[in-house]
């Protein structure tokens, strides 16, 4: 078995690469630890990083096709991030004009979440701890 220790990172890609840097870093609150133009591919990949942890690397590509359906497509289904207080964390996310969906509780520990999506449609959630 492999002794994997922990998630490296998380790769996303963007359509339109400034408008996803400004959704997760100063919406979501993400980092901006390096930014990297790579002219053989016509891309751009930031490393950002989450209360100082190298969390995602955010990726732009030309015409990148689409996600094939919201969210039951085969693959990563979301991407869900804890928070202390999903109440504060939606008013949050509304007043930058991000609409979330109706909390909801998690039938098995009775926890609240909700979801709401990336500029590119990616699904992802807030779970309250």
């Amino acid at each position: 078995m492999l002794n994997l220790r922990q998630i490296h990172h998380i790769a996303i890609i963007g359509s339109d690469y400034e408008n996803s840097k400004h959704f997760y870093c100063e919406i979501l609150g993400f980092t901006l630890l390096g930014e990297f133009y790579r002219e053989e591919r016509d891309s751009w990949k930031a490393d950002l990083a989450l209360n100082g942890h190298y969390t995602i690397e955010l990726f732009s590509f030309p015409q990148p096709p689409a996600r094939p359906s919201r969210p039951e497509a085969c693959g990563l289904r979301h991407l869900a991030f804890s928070v202390d207080d999903i109440e504060q964390s939606i008013s949050a996310l509304t007043a930058a004009g991000v609409v979330s969906e109706p909390v909801r509780i998690d039938p098995y520990t009775g926890k609240k979440f909700t979801f709401f999506n990336d500029p590119d449609g990616l699904p992802l959630e807030l779970y309250e701890s």
